[in-house]
């Protein structure tokens, strides 16, 4: 049985019985109830609300604009890495190893790289799909009907997350396997099993990033009532976070030490000071993330004393070792993506429905 609003109950038990009638077909009581005959089982209803909001998603102009933007500038991006690499190459700058891995970092300087396009646009996709998650169905006026049917009320808050999760992984491989199949075809050398679980890792990286703006903005959906407000206030959080939050870091690491009378030790605590602060944000951490399973021969995501760094062999690290050095980073992910879904959730639940 298809998932409908704005109509009752009694009316689509009806309009089966008479769509079943006109058809010639004989009448079967379990088919109102989405039993088919060939199953003795019932269509759950989380599934049913699943299957209508990715459809709703998938067909919507506003996914389709975002998409079409992410697409474009992620080809143009691929575009000029691939004119940067061929000089880098060209000027023996760039080592011969991972060069697969190269077309996510590596630019011209005419557009930022890969994942520097994913760092800034992946918000906004996250934003877009989910900032009018649940007020929109109250100015509506079809939650009151969808929450008269006998479903729990947190199917639908699950299902609107779900769903936008699974129409972003999908798109996000989608878009991974594009770029690394049209960088086979441009530079001739398939990637090896480590850079290629390297670029996997990136994917999943990814969707993480994006699922944590996802849930702020569904969070921000429940809190208020007129879209426009929650899509204004997401919109706000994300320029603080991307604009205005580094340079404030920047202040603050140097009214605390001041660069001309610094030491070497005052100045290392002023990075660490900076590093800390800005790890508090989930751009820096995707950032660091990133830059780690992307660049095998980042050992270190903070300052070096020189104690630290002699002895050491210069290298690139196993992807194991590479993983282990961002967990800390994509920990940080998975609990603001949690602890944003538990609040939204806890708001949802204690909402009254029926007022307006």
């Amino acid at each position: 049985m298809r998932f409908t609003t704005g109509i009752s109950k009694e009316e689509v038990i009806m309009n089966n019985i008479i769509n079943q009638t006109q058809a010639g077909t004989k009448f079967n009581p379990l088919h109102l109830l989405g039993v088919s005959k060939n199953e003795n089982t019932r269509l759950h209803p989380f599934r049913v609300i699943l299957q209508k909001e990715i459809s709703d998603q998938v067909r919507s102009w506003r996914f389709v604009i975002l998409i079409a933007i992410i697409a474009l500038t992620c080809l143009g991006s691929l575009y000029t890495s691939l004119n940067g690499l061929s000089e880098a190459i060209k000027t023996t700058h760039v080592n011969t190893s991972f060069l697969f891995l190269k077309l996510f970092t590596v630019s011209n300087g005419t557009l930022p790289s890969f994942f520097v396009f994913i760092t800034f646009l992946g918000p906004l996709l996250g934003i877009g799909m989910g900032f009018d998650a649940i007020n929109s169905e109250h100015n509506r006026g079809t939650m009151s009907h969808i929450l008269a049917q006998p479903i729990h009320r947190d199917y639908l808050l699950n299902a609107k997350f779900v769903a936008a999760l699974t129409v972003i992984t999908f798109m996000f491989f989608a878009l991974g396997f594009l770029v690394m199949g049209l960088g086979l075809i441009s530079i001739g050398i398939p990637p090896t099993p480590e850079e290629f679980w390297r670029i996997i890792f990136f994917i999943i990286l990814s969707i993480l990033y994006v699922a944590f703006w996802l849930n702020l903005s569904i969070l921000f959906s429940v809190k208020f009532r007129q879209p426009a407000t929650s899509a204004l206030t997401m919109i706000a959080i994300w320029l603080f976070v991307t604009v205005f939050y580094p340079i404030i870091v920047n202040l603050i690491s140097k009214s605390v030490v001041p660069a001309q009378m610094a030491t070497g030790s005052q100045m290392y605590f002023a990075e660490q000071l900076k590093l800390g602060l800005m790890r508090v944000v989930p751009n820096q951490l995707f950032s660091d993330a990133t830059t780690t399973l992307l660049v095998p021969t980042v050992r270190s995501l903070g300052p070096l004393t020189m104690q630290q760094v002699y002895g050491t062999i210069p290298g690139a690290l196993p992807l194991g070792q590479s993983i282990l050095l961002v967990w800390p980073q994509v920990t940080g992910l998975i609990a603001g993506t949690i602890l944003c879904f538990v609040i939204s959730y806890v708001m949802f639940m204690r909402r009254e429905i029926r007022s307006r």
